[in-house]
C-alpha cells in the first residue's frame, strides 16, 4: 500500500467548544477552524486529548467532523483521534470518521487491559485493514499507561495502512530520532506535547508537530524560520512562546487553559469544559493573563471579533 495520507507540518489539535450548559458550540468551532486556516496550518486534528475527546458522544463526533470538513475545505487533512478500548469499537470509530470526512485515524493502543506487544500489533493491523483510514500510532504512555518501545513502533510501521506516529513519550527528542533511524523513509514521525520540544524534534527528522490550537499563528512563523535556515530566529521566537506552551501542559487544567486563551483571543464564546476536566483557579488565570500580556494578546474581546 502506498502512503495514503501525507500528514506533516503544523497540525493543531482543535479544542472542542461548548456552550455554558455543556452542549456543543458549533459556531465557535467554525471560528476556530477558520482561525486555523488563516494561520496557515497544514491540517487539523479532532478528538485528541486536547479536544476533550473522551467526553464526546458518537453523534457529537459526527457533527464536529461535518463542521470541520466544511470550514477547512477539501484539501487539508483531518486527523481524527480514536480512543476505543477494543478492536471492534476502534474499527467502528474509524469507519464513522472516514464517512464524515476524516483523513487519518490517530489511534491509541487499547489500555483498559494492558496488551502484550503481539496484541498491540494485531490491534493496529486489524484496525488499519478494516477501518477505512490511514492510521497514525499515538505513542502517549502518560495518558494510556501503555508503552510502545522503538522496536514495537518499527513493527507497527511495517503494517499495511499504518503510515505515521505521533511521539509523546518523554524525552521525545531521542525517541523521535531513534524511530526515524529505524523505520522506512516514508513512515512519518511527528511530535506532540504541545510542541514543547518541536525544534529539537525537527532537528532529529520529525516532519510535523501537533500542539493545541490556540497559537498556530504564533508557532507557524517559528517553524517557517527553522525550515528556511534561520535557526537563531526560530529559537528566539520559540523562547518567546515557551511560557504559553508550558502553561498548556498542566495536567487536569490544560483544557481550561487552552479555552481561556481562545476566549481571550475572541475565537470561542465560552471557556466551559466537561467533567472530569475542571476550570483553572483564579490565581492560575491571573498568571496566564500576564503571559498573554507579554505576547501582546492581553485585553478582552468578544468571540467572533476581529483578528489579532
Amino acid at each position: 500500500m502506498s502512503r495514503s495520507a501525507d500528514v506533516r507540518g503544523l497540525i493543531p489539535v482543535l479544542a472542542t467548544p461548548f456552550h455554558p450548559d455543556g452542549s456543543l458550540d458549533t459556531d465557535s468551532l467554525r471560528r476556530l477552524v477558520e482561525f486555523s486556516v488563516r494561520s496557515g496550518v497544514d491540517g487539523v486534528a479532532v478528538f485528541g486529548f486536547a479536544s476533550e475527546g473522551f467526553t464526546l458522544t458518537a453523534p457529537e463526533r459526527t457533527a464536529i467532523l461535518a463542521v470541520v470538513r466544511e470550514a477547512l475545505g477539501p484539501e487539508l487533512p483531518i486527523v481524527a483521534g480514536v480512543s476505543a478500548t477494543g478492536t471492534g469499537d476502534a474499527i467502528d470509530q474509524c469507519r464513522a470518521a472516514a464517512d464524515a470526512g476524516a483523513t487519518v485515524a490517530m489511534l491509541i493502543p487499547p489500555f483498559m487491559v494492558k496488551p502484550s506487544p503481539t496484541q498491540i500489533v494485531d490491534f493496529y493491523g486489524a484496525v488499519a485493514a478494516a477501518g477505512g483510514l490511514s492510521v497514525m500510532v499515538q505513542d502517549a504512555p502518560a495518558s494510556t499507561g501503555v508503552n510502545l518501545p522503538v522496536p514495537l513502533i518499527v513493527e507497527l510501521s511495517k503494517l499495511d495502512g499504518v503510515d505515521s506516529v505521533k511521539v509523546e513519550t518523554q524525552p521525545t527528542t531521542p525517541k523521535v530520532g531513534a524511530v526515524i533511524e529505524a523505520t522506512a523513509e516514508d513512515f512519518l514521525v511527528l511530535g506532540g506535547q504541545n510542541a514543547l520540544f518541536v525544534l529539537e524534534e525537527y532537528a532529529r527528522g520529525a516532519v510535523g508537530t501537533m500542539p493545541a490550537s490556540e497559537f498556530p499563528d504564533l508557532l507557524g512563523p517559528v517553524l517557517h524560520a527553522y525550515r528556511t535556515g534561520s535557526a537563531a530566529e526560530a529559537r528566539a521566537g520559540f523562547n518567546r512562546l515557551l511560557p504559553l506552551i508550558r502553561f498548556g501542559l498542566q495536567p487536569g487544567i490544560a483544557w481550561s487553559i487552552h479555552k481561556h486563551v481562545l476566549h481571550q483571543r475572541g475565537i470561542i464564546a465560552s471557556t466551559t469544559v466537561r467533567a472530569p476536566a475542571v476550570d483553572a483557579d483564579p490565581a492560575t488565570l491571573a498568571a496566564l493573563a500576564l503571559i498573554l500580556d507579554d505576547l501582546g494578546l492581553g485585553g478582552t474581546e468578544e468571540a467572533g471579533g476581529p483578528d489579532r
